[in-house]
């Protein structure tokens, strides 16, 4: 029996019911982590000494999970996926993994990310490349890669992420699974490794909308930690899931939806985009009203730009504590500049640097106004017209990137014509703040697709109910992996 297959609610059953035990389900999940690891390398740390709990009503308790390795984790190793602190074992716990061990949650691993979470692709972690266990010659996404290939592979049935850009919802799509990232500040941040403050989000992946609302009604919470955090007590998003959508209003935007504005579209991309008008059809059948709406390209075409320069900014300034002084391995030198230096230069990956290099320019006093602030002020009107947009429906829904997982060798992609907006359009819900949820909508040539739905902020309950209608009717809810081969 492959218990780390099934749903929360169906594990949770069956520990009540003592088909299971609590230690049975960590040594499954044990098992599969160290099979993952060796085919798709998902896994910084596999938490051998893993041990099962006594059972509760709660339904996350005794069931086995992983943690991205962003995440503080008190006397286990919590790397980053960087050298910088590849021996790093924290003195605490992050707030929101706390909360799950509250509910008797079990950690059995961390998971590989891109470093410090900057990256879109599960290539840059220090451990090495995390691959898809669709097709290993494809990418994950990132950061969340582990997570995705872990939860994908049916090792446990959720994993914690994190999502700055699209780092939760772009590897949820990639791999045929849930991404969820819940509004801004719904979950503590405090024990996430700060990327980009103001638009890090803590939150899921798993194989169904009702186990990311399970997951994250546990994590979340006002937290005095984090000054960012709010009181949601009064969300219960698990409860929130009857599947009553009609009369709901969805729109999509017809500047990155239509294949006609692609004249040099991929095989690939034809499909992925007939895949998601055909749940656009049976999103209507659901009684959802479903309009195209317009969104000036020019306004769009600057989505990546504006992350590139906020993003960059704020991981300069976040990463400045990085000098191998209070942790990580201490370089030799002469003195503290030089030491400083040479850690930094050894130890961070070249695209990370990359970023610093980028992220100072931007920052430096006769560029600020041109790129920082003018950033900033695209961001706001980027914002502003999704929250118009808000006004009239329930939430916008669009697909995910531009087609199935990316070639790890990214010369046998044919990203031909302006695709930029379409594959980064998911960054807004970070700049909004926006909660926001991307579900498995079908298959491009064996490799799974998502679509991506999101709502106005504290509105989470309603686009995850909405969310969880769609996933019904679709018909993807649970799967797991198999392998196609490589191309």
């Amino acid at each position: 029996m492959n218990y780390m297959e099934k749903s929360i609610e169906e594990i949770h059953k069956d520990l009540i019911e003592k088909k299971v035990t609590s230690q049975e389900l960590v040594e499954e999940s044990l098992k599969k982590s160290h099979e993952i690891q060796d085919k798709y390398n998902a896994f910084v740390t596999i938490i051998d000494e893993a041990k099962g709990v006594e059972v509760s009503d709660e339904l996350l308790s005794g069931i086995p999970y992983g943690i991205k390795d962003n995440y503080s984790t008190k006397d286990i190793l919590t790397t980053g996926s960087s050298n910088t602190l590849k021996n790093y074992v924290p003195f605490f716990t992050a707030t929101s993994i706390k909360n799950l061990e509250a509910k008797g949650a079990v950690a059995v691993n961390k998971t590989v990310l891109d470093e410090f979470g900057m990256g879109g692709t599960g290539t840059t972690g220090h451990t090495g490349t995390v691959l898809n266990p669709w097709n290993p010659s494809r990418m994950c996404a990132g950061s969340s890669a582990g997570s995705a290939c872990a939860v994908a592979s049916g090792v446990y049935p959720y994993a914690t992420g994190s999502d700055s850009g699209d780092s939760i919802r772009k590897p949820a799509a990639y791999c045929g699974i849930v991404g969820y990232k819940p509004t801004y500040g719904m979950i503590s941040r405090y024990g996430l490794f700060a990327y980009a403050s103001s638009l890090d989000h803590c939150g899921v992946l798993s194989r169904s909308v009702k186990d990311a609302a399970i997951v994250v009604d546990a994590m979340k919470g006002q937290d005095d930690m984090d000054m960012t955090s709010w009181d949601s007590s009064d969300i219960h998003l698990s409860e929130s899931l009857d599947g009553k959508v009609s009369g709901k209003k969805l729109c999509y935007i017809g500047e990155l939806c239509n294949v006609e504005n692609y004249p040099q579209a991929s095989d690939e991309l034809k499909k992925h985009l007939e895949n998601f008008k055909v749940a656009l059809d049976k999103t209507k059948s659901l009684g959802i009203e479903v309009e195209e709406v317009s969104v000036d390209k020019k306004l769009l075409d600057l989505i990546a730009s504006v992350y590139v320069v906020i993003a960059y900014a704020e991981a300069t300034s976040n990463m400045s504590n990085m000098t191998g002084i209070p942790f990580g391995p201490r370089e030799e030198a002469d003195n503290y500049i030089d030491m400083i230096k040479n850690f930094r230069t050894k130890n961070f990956s070249s695209k990370i640097k990359r970023r610093f290099v980028i992220g100072s320019y931007v920052l430096q006093a006769e560029n600020k106004e041109r790129y920082f602030f003018n950033a900033q002020r695209v961001r706001r009107l980027l914002v502003d017209e999704w929250n118009r947009l808000f006004e009239q429906f329930d939430g916008v829904i669009l697909p995910v990137g531009v087609g199935p997982a990316k070639h790890l060798d990214s010369s046998k992609d044919a990203l031909n014509g302006d695709v930029r907006a379409l594959d980064e359009h998911l960054q807004v819900g970070d700049f909004g703040g926006f909660p926001s949820i991307t579900i498995p909508d079908g298959f491009v040539d064996g490799l799974p697709v998502g679509l991506n739905i999101t709502g106005k902020c504290y509105d989470d309950a309603n686009v995850l109910n909405i969310a969880y209608a769609i996933e019904g009717i679709l018909g993807y809810k649970g799967q797991i992996a198999k392998e196609v081969g490589h191309d």
